[in-house]
């Protein structure tokens, strides 16, 4: 026990001295706050103490942002639980609730009262309650344990125990222990979920969603990228499912809105839940997310949504249905295209090389080291190395044949007493009930996806590696891909809701010798022998990934580092700032609606600007959100340090008062979740301004204003 605790203080006092490293750069874990970051914060103009950005006794600014529908940030910014976020993180959502004859996404939604308020099923908002320290609890229980797998049994148990716990009988909490520094730290996050979330309103995509592709990732930004929702509980302010008699939720804290604006050099800061960062990450991961992850998403993504999108120019219905699904592939698509030309820019690769070789050096000094880390970096290599085919193999599998709907729902919508042992698709798509699926299926354009992916497939695999049915297309269709997918989507009874009923209700034998759960199994099966067969080399890499980081911590002893983004809440902060992309280039820290007007083209899905919006700068009517000199304020930049899962993050100034909602990054930077760079890497937020304008000028819901506080 002794040695468990000397391991423990030793990481501990790696990470609790003074802050040196720059204040723009890390996603600080806010039970640290006080011993990392509250002197530099101060030095930099910040008005707060630890203790107003987060406490567990006394409400705190974390107390009013929220992680939002799993994949987001959220703020509440009123005393009735109305919550901020952005356009996209809202979008999935919005969907659900439109229709060609009701298309919120395309015209836009604001309730004009509580009863108008719309129930967003399905979707869920998570307070933090607090972080509890079980590092020595989970070391201890490791202590014997060499397998990761059954690391993974262990730490499920604990984290059932420690969080009961610590919440005793509250049974609106709930606990998990989750890893940080690649398992050289452990933290228990309590957390309250609430599930009646209602939609309030929204602008139209072609403000909420303007530029589209074309300006996603880019600076300078003029999209008006937010959304709002309210949070209902039961009369006691508890979680509680949907019921009409649920009333607004009544937050612990609530941001205060300042009006005054940003300029160049004004400290900001940012909490919220970065989803996954890798800044440890080593050389041979960097060519393994280039040369296998990245080259196959580009590649797949780019073949499909050219279908998707053909097909959805071609009709308004086809749109509706497959614009979720088609912003949540394009974004990681560009992404990867973004993050690619950025590694070969900035020579990602060649600096972590340069930093593997003075880790290596530093080991090499010391005997004690050598013991400790000197495997640290083989292991990597090793099980990176030995895994590159099946990476190779799994990912064309998940991103080429999982995307196929038809075979994904067969397989998902099977009962299990149907087909025992069964397992779901694992795929990035997530498929929904039976209902809001077919409401969002078109078949022809599915087809079309499924002799694309298939073809592809069989280019890029090894026919080794191909799933059985291929062997169905050469022996019964001659090898005729296209001919093998149109019998397919004939037999299918998986192809429509209706048929699916009939099928369930009828003689469910005949399911299993359904064409389209056929080739769905065959897929599941491939998907989960690849993922077992890679699990060989997982403890492996977690071994040499976890001796690597603590080690990278030791030789660094003297400078504040932060543990790699987890979709926990942290917080970043530095300053509004400009920035130079190139020689000769500065890029201003602000932009305006002079903007949004230079970019229209009504010929341009993607920059079409509404009529009324054009009547309003016309008219100069900005009322209280406009700058000094009369533009109206749309985005700016901060320095500060985001990822995914930032999306919808406040964005707050050195009072702790609201000033705008982060959306993006920038493309100059997209290896950013790899290498932070200072020079260049910058956070993209709309303008508190420009949502309060929206929603009051253009959207007509004023009255909101009423139940927000505003700074004097």
């Amino acid at each position: 026990m002794k040695t468990i605790k000397k391991a423990f203080l030793f990481i501990f006092s790696m990470l609790v001295f003074e802050c040196t490293i720059l204040a723009d750069e890390g996603m600080w874990m806010l039970p640290l706050i006080q011993k990392l970051n509250i002197k530099t914060m101060s030095s930099m103009g910040f008005k707060l103490s630890a203790k107003d950005i987060y406490d567990i006794n006394n409400s705190s600014l974390k107390d009013a942002v929220l992680q939002f529908g799993g994949g987001c940030t959220a703020e509440i910014i009123s005393r009735d639980g109305l919550v901020l976020t952005n356009h996209h993180c809202g979008y999935a959502s919005i969907q659900k609730l439109s229709s060609v004859e009701h298309n919120y996404l395309s015209d836009g939604f604001w309730a004009k009262s509580r009863e108008e308020e719309i129930p967003a099923k399905g979707l869920t908002v998570t307070f933090l309650d607090r972080f509890v320290d079980v590092t020595a609890e989970v070391t201890q229980a490791f202590a014997q344990i060499k397998e990761q797998s059954s690391k993974d049994e262990i730490l499920k148990k604990l984290s059932e125990q420690l969080a009961n716990k610590a919440i005793g009988s509250n049974k609106y909490l709930k606990g998990r222990i989750v890893s940080f520094y690649g398992e050289n730290q452990y933290y228990l996050v309590i957390t309250k979920t609430y599930t009646d979330i209602r939609f309030v309103g929204a602008p139209p995509s072609s403000i909420g969603k303007f530029g589209a592709d074309t300006d996603n990732w880019m600076w300078p930004r003029h999209t008006g990228d937010f959304s709002m929702f309210r949070i209902y509980a039961d009369k006691d302010n508890n979680p509680a499912e949907y019921s009409k008699d649920n009333v607004p939720f009544k937050p612990k804290r609530f941001l205060t809105i300042s009006l005054k604006g940003v300029q160049q050099n004004d400290p900001a800061m940012i909490m919220g839940y970065p989803g996954k960062t890798n800044r440890f990450m080593t050389s041979f991961e960097v060519k393994e997310t280039s040369d296998i992850i990245n080259v196959i998403t580009i590649e797949v993504r780019g073949i499909r949504q050219n279908i998707l999108m053909n097909d959805m120019e071609s009709d308004p219905k086809i749109r509706l249905q497959y614009s979720n699904e088609y912003a949540r592939s394009s974004n990681f698509w560009k992404k990867a295209i973004g993050m690619n030309e950025t590694f070969a820019r900035l020579n990602v690769l060649d600096r972590r090389v340069a930093e593997e070789k003075q880790f290596s050096e530093w080991v090499a000094t010391n005997s004690s080291r050598s013991e400790k880390y000197g495997q640290a970096l083989a292991d990597v290599k090793s099980a990176i190395d030995k895994r590159a085919t099946l990476q190779y193999t799994l990912r064309y599998y998940t991103e080429a044949l999982g995307s196929i709907e038809l075979t994904t729902a067969a397989v998902n919508y099977v009962p299990k007493t149907e087909a025992k042992n069964e397992s779901k698709m694992p795929r990035a798509i997530p498929v929904a009930e039976p209902s809001e699926f077919y409401k969002d299926y078109h078949m022809p354009t599915d087809i079309k996806v499924a002799k694309a992916m298939i073809k592809l497939f069989k280019e890029k695999v090894p026919a080794s590696a191909l799933p059985d049915f291929y062997k169905t297309i050469d022996d019964q269709f001659q090898g005729n891909i296209d001919n093998y997918v149109d019998a397919m989507f004939k037999q299918s009874v998986f192809t429509s809701e209706e048929k699916l009923k009939a099928a369930f209700e009828g003689n469910k034998t005949t399911i299993q010798s359904d064409p389209a759960y056929l080739a769905g199994k065959a897929i599941t099966d491939a998907i989960s022998k690849y993922t077992q067969e890679l699990e060989q080399y997982r403890t492996l890499y977690i071994k040499g990934q976890k001796q690597y980081i603590a080690g990278t911590l030791e030789m660094n002893a003297g400078k504040a580092m932060y543990p790699d983004a987890n979709f926990t809440m942290r917080l970043t902060y530095g300053k509004v700032l400009n920035y130079s992309p190139k020689d000769g280039v500065i890029y201003d820290y602000q932009t305006t609606l002079d903007g949004v007007m230079q970019k229209e083209d009504p010929k341009n899905w993607e920059f079409v600007v509404p009529e009324k919006l054009k009547q309003l700068y016309i008219d100069k009517d900005f009322g209280q959100y406009a700058l000094k000199d009369g533009r109206m304020p749309v985005a700016f930049l901060t320095n500060n340090d985001i990822t995914g899962g930032n999306s919808g993050s406040p964005v707050l100034n050195r009072k702790g008062e609201l000033i705008g909602t982060a959306f993006d990054g920038n493309w100059e930077a997209m290896s950013g979740d790899i290498i932070f760079e200072p020079k260049l890497q910058r956070c993209i937020s709309v303008d508190i301004r420009y949502t309060l304008f929206i929603m009051d000028k253009f959207g007509g819901a004023g009255y909101l204003l009423n139940e927000m506080k505003f700074a004097r």
